[in-house]
């Protein structure tokens, strides 16, 4: 059964697998954002030192906010099947980048090591990638075709 494209409900009534990421990494950036502050607490807003971890990955209370944010448009994004798919590919392409400057070393104002051998790199690349294929061609494409007989 087809729906029109832009609905909020997949084609069983579910939530579309653009959806479900925005709704599941919006709900972890978010936890991330916040616990992160615990590591942090709120003075040296954008410290260069990346010895604060929250597990594996440095932070600063700027990096938290950014969290905070990404998580809060990723769940923004995700009630509906169309917003959900542009969240998905904006911040995709906004961690691609992120990854990329950090690779340059043009974000240790963000507590983000230069080079490519740490974490947080890892974690931009494969947050960028899926985001990118949950905004493009993981994003449920069958809701957004007619069905043709």
């Amino acid at each position: 059964m087809a729906t029109a494209a832009g609905t909020n409900r997949g084609v069983r009534g579910g939530k579309t697998p653009a959806q479900t990421f925005a709704l599941v990494f919006g709900i972890v950036y978010l936890a991330i954002g916040i616990l992160g502050f615990a590591v942090t607490g709120f003075d040296n807003f954008f410290g260069e030192t990346f010895d604060e971890k929250l597990i594996l990955f440095p932070v600063n209370p700027a990096h938290n906010i950014v969290h905070i944010l990404i998580g809060a448009a990723w769940l923004a994004g995700s009630k509906r099947h169309d917003s959900a798919k542009m969240v998905n590919l904006v911040i995709g392409v906004a961690y691609l980048a992120v990854f990329l400057l950090g690779l340059l070393g043009a974000l240790n104002w963000l507590a983000i090591e230069e080079g490519f051998g740490n974490a947080d790199q890892f974690l931009h690349l494969i947050s960028g990638a899926l985001s990118v294929y949950f905004g493009t061609a993981g994003a449920g494409a069958g809701r957004d075709r007619a069905v043709t007989a």
